[in-house]
């Protein structure tokens, strides 16, 4: 019996969130009974406390435009499911996400009595995406953004072409370590022997442990700052130069210095391919990172009032949101509705917001597991002195209309997955206004 697409989703959601064995030999045995799909194509792989998703973008869109078919792997989504894996930005088909399941069923249901166990959610779904990008949809290169950490992540188990690291913050430190040297070992994880790395660290003290550990994999190691270097020349714009190119008023399309960056990161690591890739040229480059787009970073969805949505989910996220605000929007009036998971640093995030926003933030909560209850809602505003609201679609539309009155912005920021039902109700609202 043929399974319906819900069902078939419904049946990865099933899986175990946590694995019971930490490792990556429970992946390999997956990939094992699927005949090692993760060999049969070429890869970038991309570890990062933030900016592995704008990067990512930034390498699929200049790939996109030399003419090359990119898969790409990244999570959370924003809009659907499927998006987590594309090829040139379209998302998988939900015909083909039933055709993998049935496939996956029964191999991952016959691990129970494995000596491994059944595999969680985000191990399934790395496994269908290297078996969708090896069976049912042939690519030119795919880019694959690390789940958590990167050592012992699930996607850390090929050779790619390129390791890329974007940055180092302190997130997740329950499961990557409490410290910044500890997170940075985790993320170093995914170097290998003789494959080059391209770092965007800023932190100057962990920049000897990089090269340290590079070194020992006889990795060539480019470092953001020392071999490549940007210059911002304008909020969108800047001179991109290392020790063999220059690359002049480069134009940026995402939003916020951060993403000058990320799009210097994305660069020195794509004039690293054309070894492999010879269509890569210096005007597929300015094109790629000119139009390149990414939903739910610092996204502007209206502009009367105006919206933005901005998946900031831990302290260096709110940091530079609260820089890109104060530089996009200096002298406006902001609003911001903020909603964060549990295991984040909820009360030093809101502090930071309040030091800019004042009185005009607004904590709130949404439906999921590890999301906020109205409880926890009521001992933070006590705590912090801060509003809070338990529905966030009624508040969010109370703050739209003040907004429009006062010429003021709102802003939506914190968890990615707050991001994604925020996005998808006004999206909603937005097109029914023009119909």
């Amino acid at each position: 019996m043929t399974l319906r697409y819900e069902e078939a989703v419904d049946w990865i959601h099933s899986r175990l969130r946590l694995g019971i064995k930490p490792g990556l030999e429970r992946m390999l045995y997956l990939l094992e009974q699927l005949g090692h799909p993760e060999q049969k194509n070429k890869w970038i792989h991309v570890a990062g406390t933030n900016g592995k998703g704008s990067t990512v973008s930034f390498m699929r869109t200049v790939l996109q435009d030399s003419g090359y078919e990119v898969g790409t792997f990244t999570s959370p989504y924003i809009e659907s499911f499927n998006e987590r894996i594309s090829v040139n930005g379209v998302p998988i088909s939900d015909e083909s996400i039933v055709a993998l399941v049935e496939k996956f069923q029964p191999i991952v249901e016959g691990m129970q009595d494995s000596p491994f166990g059944e595999p969680t959610e985000f191990e399934v779904v790395t496994a269908m995406f290297f078996e969708y990008f090896a069976t049912m949809h042939p690519i030119d290169i795919g880019i694959v953004e690390v789940g958590l950490g990167g050592r012992l992540d699930c996607t850390n188990v090929f050779t790619p072409l390129l390791s890329v690291i974007t940055t180092i913050g302190m997130d997740h430190i329950g499961i990557l370590g409490d410290t910044l040297a500890k997170i940075a070992s985790q993320k170093a994880g995914i170097i290998k022997r003789n494959v080059p790395v391209i770092s965007g660290v800023t932190q100057l003290e962990l920049q000897p442990l990089f090269q340290q550990w590079a070194a020992e994999q006889e990795a060539p190691y480019y470092a953001s700052g020392a071999d490549f270097k940007l210059t911002a020349v304008a909020d969108d714009r800047f001179h991109f130069e290392n020790r063999e190119n220059r690359l002049a008023d480069i134009e940026v399309g995402l939003v916020g210095a951060h993403q000058l960056r990320n799009a210097a990161v994305a660069i020195q690591a794509l004039l690293l391919l054309p070894e492999h890739y010879s269509n890569i040229t210096e005007a597929t480059i300015r094109k790629g990172i000119a139009r390149a787009s990414w939903p739910g970073r610092f996204e502007k969805l209206s502009e009367t009032p105006v919206l933005i949505i901005d998946g900031a989910h831990n302290n260096e996220g709110i940091e530079t949101f609260v820089q890109t605000m104060s530089t996009e929007f200096p002298t406006q009036k902001s609003y911001v509705l903020f909603s964060a998971l549990t295991d984040k640093p909820i009360d030093q995030m809101i502090s930071r917001l309040q030091t800019c926003f004042a009185e005009n933030v607004i904590l709130t909560t949404f439906d999921y597991p590890r999301a906020l209850t109205a409880a926890e809602l009521q001992v933070k505003s006590e705590k912090l002195n801060v509003q809070v609201e338990v529905e966030w679609q009624s508040t969010l539309l109370e703050l739209i209309n003040k907004a429009k009155a006062e010429a003021a912005v709102v802003s939506i920021t914190g968890s990615l997955y707050f991001i994604a039902e925020v996005r998808a109700f006004l999206l909603k609202r937005i097109a029914a206004t023009i119909k």
